[in-house]
C-alpha cells in the first residue's frame, strides 16, 4: 500500500485483509454448521457488503437505518435486535427482517400483536441476561448484573411466550473461545430449560476470531457440541463486527504542529481522538501507529498524539510514541486498524474535517469512495 498517493485524512480499507476475515469466518461456518453474519454496529462500510455478503450468512441490525441499509446494500433481510421498539418504525422493521429479538417481556407484550397481524413471516426471540461476563470495562459489559440489556431468568416463565422461537445473548466483548466456553456454561445452568424450547439460538458478538492466535479449532468443537446438546436448534449464529473489521485498514493522518514539552513533543494531527477515534478515549486503548514503538529508556524522539479538537481532553493518553527519527511538519502518521467501531461512532464536533473513505482494492488501486464538506457539517446540525 502506497500512503503518499492517499489523501490525509483517510480512513483506507485493504480489501485483500477483510477477504481473509471473511474466509477465516466462513470456513467456521461451513465446519460447524453455523450462521456467522455481520454486526453493522461494529462494521457498517457498505461499498464493502457485496463482498462480506458473498462469504457470510446476512447480518445484524440494531436501529431501523441500519435494517434498510442491510436490505439496500446487501440485499437480504436482517436479524433485527434494538433495546427499544417504536410504534413509528416497528412496522418497517418487520419489512426489513428475517429474525426480531425483544429486549424485554413487555416490548413482547406491546409489539405481538403488530406481528401476529404482519402478512411476512418473522422469526421471533428474547435477549436474555446471563449475569456473566469476563468483559472488565463497564460501558462495554453488555451482561454485568442490572444490565438494561436483556431478561434475566427469574424474569421469565418456565415456557417461551406464545411466538418466541428463539432466543439471543450477548457476553463478550474482544474476546476468546475459552471466555465463551465459560460462558455457555453460565447461559446453560440457567436457561438451558429455554434453550431446549427454541428454535433457533444466538450468541451474539464480541467473537475475537480474526485476532491471531484464537483457537479456531476450539471454537469449531464448542459449537459443534452445542448443537449436538440441543438438537431442537434449526439455527445457531454468531454476530462479529469487529471481526469482520479486525486489522483490515488504516487511518492516515498528517502532523501540522510540533509542540515542545520538557520530556516529549506533542505531535498535533489533522484528526480528533474523540471525533474519529473515540474508542480510544472510551475503552480505553492506545492505537499502533506504523513505525513507531513504545518509548524506552534513552530514546530521545518521543511524541505525544494531540487530536485537533478543542476538546482538552483529546489526545493519547494512554502512552506516548518513540520514533527513529524525528517528526515533520506534513509527515503522514498512519494509525493502524481503524476501520472498525471508527466510521460507525464518527461525529462532526467542532465542525472539523471528517476523515475521507478510501480503499485499497485487491488490484493495488485507491478507490476514493466519499469526501466530506461543508454542506454535510451544515445538514446534520439543521
Amino acid at each position: 500500500m502506497n500512503f503518499d498517493t492517499i489523501p490525509s485524512p483517510s480512513y483506507v480499507l485493504d480489501e485483500r485483509s477483510l477477504r481473509i476475515n471473511l474466509q477465516i469466518l466462513n470456513l467456521i461456518q461451513k465446519e460447524a454448521g453455523v450462521k456467522i453474519i455481520c454486526a453493522l454496529k461494529g462494521f457498517a462500510f457498505w461499498h464493502a457488503f457485496p463482498l462480506v455478503g458473498d462469504y457470510l450468512s446476512g447480518a445484524t441490525a440494531s436501529s431501523l437505518n441500519e435494517a434498510r441499509l442491510i436490505a439496500e446494500e446487501m440485499g437480504c433481510e436482517a436479524h433485527t435486535y434494538c433495546p427499544i421498539y417504536n410504534e413509528t418504525e416497528f412496522q418497517s422493521l418487520l419489512t426489513y427482517s428475517s429474525h426480531l429479538t425483544f429486549n424485554s417481556l413487555l416490548q413482547y407484550e406491546r409489539f405481538y400483536p403488530l406481528v401476529e397481524k404482519n402478512p411476512k413471516k418473522v422469526s421471533l426471540g428474547l435477549r436474555i441476561n446471563p449475569e456473566y461476563s469476563e468483559v472488565t470495562t463497564d460501558i462495554y459489559n453488555p451482561a454485568m448484573k442490572g444490565s438494561r440489556l436483556g431478561i434475566c431468568r427469574n424474569e421469565l416463565p418456565d415456557t417461551l411466550p406464545q411466538g418466541i422461537e428463539g432466543l439471543h445473548f450477548h457476553a463478550l466483548c474482544e474476546n476468546d473461545s475459552y471466555v465463551l466456553e465459560r460462558t455457555l456454561k453460565a447461559v446453560e445452568e440457567k436457561f438451558g430449560d429455554l434453550i431446549r424450547q427454541a428454535k433457533w439460538m444466538n450468541f451474539g458478538g464480541g467473537h475475537l476470531i480474526t485476532k491471531e492466535g484464537y483457537d479456531v479449532e476450539h471454537l469449531i468443537k464448542l459449537l459443534k457440541e452445542f448443537k449436538q446438546r440441543y438438537p431442537n436448534l434449526e439455527e445457531l449464529i454468531l454476530e462479529p463486527g469487529e471481526a469482520v473489521g479486525w486489522q483490515t485498514g488504516f487511518l492516515v493522518a498528517t502532523v501540522e504542529d510540533i509542540i515542545p514539552q520538557q520530556d516529549f513533543y506533542i505531535a498535533m494531527l489533522n484528526v480528533s481522538f474523540s471525533c474519529h477515534m473515540p474508542d480510544c478515549l472510551e475503552m480505553p486503548y492506545k492505537p499502533r501507529i506504523l513505525h513507531a514503538r513504545n518509548p524506552k529508556e534513552g530514546d530521545k524522539w518521543i511524541y505525544r498524539m494531540g487530536g485537533c479538537s478543542c476538546l482538552a481532553g483529546d489526545f493519547m493518553g494512554m502512552g506516548d510514541y518513540a520514533f527513529d527519527e524525528p517528526l515533520e511538519i506534513n509527515e503522514k502518521i498512519i494509525f493502524e486498524d481503524m476501520i472498525h467501531y471508527t466510521m460507525v461512532k464518527t461525529t462532526f464536533f467542532n465542525g472539523i474535517q471528517h476523515p475521507h473513505i478510501t480503499v485499497w482494492t485487491q488490484n493495488d488501486d485507491l478507490l476514493l469512495l466519499k469526501s466530506f464538506t461543508y454542506e454535510d457539517y451544515k445538514h446534520k446540525l439543521s
